[in-house]
C-alpha cells in the first residue's frame, strides 16, 4: 500500500478516534492486578463510572465487548425459559434479541420499522395484557446504531410504570452513553449495558453493566447458567478495586483518563457538544437533498445521522470511493439496511474542524461518484456552527 498523508478518517459510529491522552494513558508498564497499585486504578475507574451512568448502585467492568454486557444482563437476572419483550429498533436490538433466544429465553419483539425508537405505548399495551406477568423484562436500546434513531427511555419507563408490570427494564446504552444525555437511576433502568469503544473513547474490549438493587435482588435467584458473567464475585472482589480474573489493565488505564476528560469538559457540556455537531450534520444532509433515516426530528441520533441513498441502493459503491478518494470511513449499511444507507459517526473525542473535514469528504464523495444531489452541505453546517460559536462567545462575553 503506498503512503497516505495525513490522518485518516475514522468517522463510522465506533470504534471511535481514540484521543492522544487516552492512548498515552493506555501505553503504560502493566502492574500487578493483586497489588495495591491496581486496587486504587480500579475503585477510580468504577467511581468513576457510577459518575458517567449517573447511578448509586453497582456497577460491573468487563473485559469484553458490549455483546458480553448484553449476556451478562441477561444470565444474571433471568431464568431458562422466561418471557422477555424487546423493542425492534434496528440490527443492534435484533442482534440482542437473537442473543436472548440462543441463552433459551422466550423473546416476544415488538415490531418496528427501523426508523423510529421503541414505542412506549405498545410497550405500555403490551405489558398491561399481560396480568399474569409472565414477561419478566422489558429491552430496549437507547441509541439504535444501525438507524440513528434514540428511543425516549425516561417515557418507556413511564409506560411500564403505568402499566403496573413488575418487569425488569434493561437498556443498551452501547452508542449513547457518554454522548447523549442518560440516567441510569432517574429513568428507573434496572440494568445499563455499555461499551468503551464509542462514547467512552477508548479501543473496543470493555464493557459494563450498571445494576440497580432491583436487578441485585432478581439476580439471587435467577437460574441461567452463568461463570464469567456472574455479577456475585465481580461485585465481591469490586469493593476493593479487584477483579475476580486477569482484567484488560491497561484499558483500565485509559478508562481513567477517559473519565478525567468527560469530567474536565463536564457531562453536560459534552452532551451539548455532540447535539451541536449532530445538529450541523442534519442541516447539511438536508442542503444535499437527502434524507435521513430516523423520522421523526426529536428522536435523531446526536450519535450519528444515518443517511438513506437516493434509489435505495448504492451506499457501498459511494463509501468505497470516498475512502479510496479522501481516506474517509463511514458505516455501511447493517441487517435490511445492507447497502440502502450510509451512517457518518459524529461521537467521543470530535470538534467542529473535524465534522466539517468529513462532511467535505462526504460532499466531494457525492460529486464523484455521481450521487444525484444539491451542493452546499458542508456550507449550511458552518453557517450553523459558526452561528452557535458566536452565540456563546457573547454569552462567555457576558
Amino acid at each position: 500500500m503506498p503512503h497516505r498523508s495525513g490522518r485518516h478518517f475514522l468517522q463510522i459510529p465506533g470504534p471511535t478516534n481514540v484521543p492522544d491522552r487516552v492512548l498515552r494513558a493506555i501505553d503504560r508498564p502493566t502492574i500487578d492486578h493483586r497489588g495495591p497499585e491496581f486496587g486504587a486504578l480500579g475503585r477510580k475507574v468504577l467511581a468513576g463510572m457510577k459518575t458517567v451512568f449517573r447511578t448509586q448502585g453497582e456497577v460491573v467492568i468487563y473485559p469484553a465487548s458490549g455483546t458480553g454486557a448484553w449476556e451478562a444482563a441477561l444470565v444474571n437476572t433471568l431464568s431458562p425459559g422466561d418471557k422477555v419483550l424487546m423493542a425492534e429498533t434496528g440490527q443492534f436490538a435484533t442482534l440482542w434479541k437473537k442473543l436472548a433466544t440462543r441463552l433459551g429465553l422466550e423473546v416476544e419483539f415488538l415490531a418496528g420499522d427501523w426508523r423510529r425508537g421503541a414505542d412506549p405505548r405498545a410497550i405500555e399495551a403490551r405489558l398491561a395484557e399481560d396480568k399474569a406477568h409472565a414477561v419478566k423484562a422489558v429491552c430496549v436500546v437507547h441509541n439504535e446504531t444501525s438507524t440513528g434513531a434514540v428511543s425516549r427511555i425516561a417515557e418507556c419507563r413511564k409506560a411500564i410504570d403505568r402499566a403496573g408490570h413488575p418487569a425488569l427494564f434493561m437498556v443498551d446504552t452501547i452508542s449513547s452513553l457518554a454522548s447523549i444525555d442518560y440516567r441510569h437511576d432517574e429513568w428507573g433502568v434496572d440494568v445499563t449495558v455499555a461499551g468503551s469503544q464509542k462514547g467512552l473513547m477508548l479501543p473496543p474490549g470493555l464493557s459494563f453493566n450498571a445494576i440497580s438493587a432491583k436487578a441485585l435482588a432478581a439476580s439471587k435467584q435467577a437460574r441461567m447458567p452463568k461463570s464469567y458473567w456472574a455479577w456475585d464475585e465481580m461485585l465481591a472482589t469490586g469493593t476493593n478495586g479487584y477483579f475476580p480474573y486477569t482484567p484488560a489493565t491497561n484499558l483500565l488505564y485509559g478508562l481513567a483518563e477517559a473519565i478525567d476528560m468527560l469530567h474536565e469538559e463536564g457531562l453536560d457540556r459534552v452532551f451539548a457538544r455532540h447535539a451541536r455537531l449532530a445538529e450541523a450534520t442534519r442541516r447539511a444532509v438536508k442542503a444535499w437533498g437527502l434524507e435521513i433515516l430516523c423520522v421523526d426530528p426529536a428522536e435523531q441520533s446526536n450519535s450519528l445521522t444515518t443517511v438513506l441513498m437516493p434509489g435505495g441502493k448504492g451506499a457501498d459503491a459511494l463509501r468505497k470511493v470516498i475512502l479510496e478518494r479522501y481516506d474517509l470511513s463511514l458505516g455501511a449499511g447493517l441487517g435490511k439496511l445492507t447497502d440502502k444507507v450510509f451512517r457518518i459517526g459524529h461521537l467521543g473525542d470530535f470538534n467542529e474542524l473535524m465534522l466539517l473535514g468529513t462532511l467535505a469528504g462526504v460532499e466531494m464523495g457525492l460529486h464523484a461518484a455521481g450521487v444525484s444531489h444539491r451542493a452546499g452541505g458542508v456550507a449550511a453546517a458552518m453557517d450553523y456552527l459558526a452561528e452557535r460559536s458566536g452565540a456563546a462567545g457573547q454569552r462567555q462575553s457576558a
